[in-house]
């Protein structure tokens, strides 16, 4: 094995173990406890690898977070629908593809959750502006970087510039808030 494969590998190791003692993880868990209990809706959304991520995630909230006798989460994919995405994109901007769905759906106190490996993409970054103007809890996972994390009211950082790393550890992370909320 390559000398820069292990130190991907090394360096993946102790992004996840920055999340043991970050406690932004457990706000953001502590947030979608909120959000299940009290029934408000959960916005997922991110560009690119992220957008992939963030349909997982509502995968798992929709149906591995499911916990007898506790309600389920009310959750959306906001780049599940393809066409509703390249409309806005075609019609209006691509930057505004993620906020114009919010318009639809968002209420005060609902929950908008921002993926942004590079925490620079302007359709995230124009979503959680929307997110914040409405009144709703924001939350962005991302890299070491970028606009996102300022702007957020909890950010969860993974320490790498390194897209694929942060992304690989997103995944990771939010299977164990899945695995956390299902011992809720």
């Amino acid at each position: 094995m390559k000398a820069e494969t292990k130190k991907f590998l090394i360096d993946s190791k102790n992004a996840i173990d920055s999340f043991l003692n970050d406690p932004a993880v457990e706000r953001f868990i502590s947030i979608l406890k909120d959000a299940r209990q009290n029934k408000k809706n959960v916005f997922v959304f991110g560009n690119g690898g992220s957008s992939a991520t963030a349909s997982h995630f509502v995968c798992d909230l929709l149906k591995t977070s499911i916990v007898k006798g506790k309600q389920r989460f009310r959750a959306y994919s906001l780049t599940d629908n393809v066409p509703v995405m390249t409309a806005w994109s075609n019609d209006v901007s691509y930057n505004d593809i993620f906020a114009e769905q919010l318009k639809n759906f968002l209420e005060a106190g609902d929950i908008a959750v921002a993926i942004s490996g590079s925490g620079n993409s302007p359709n995230v970054l124009k979503g959680v502006e929307f997110a914040k103007e409405n009144r709703a809890v924001t939350v962005g996972l991302t890299g070491n970087s970028g606009k996102l994390a300022g702007m957020v009211d909890t950010c969860v950082r993974v320490p790498s510039s390194n897209i694929l790393l942060i992304e690989g550890a997103h995944s990771i992370l939010l299977h164990y808030v899945t695995e956390v909320l299902r011992e809720a």
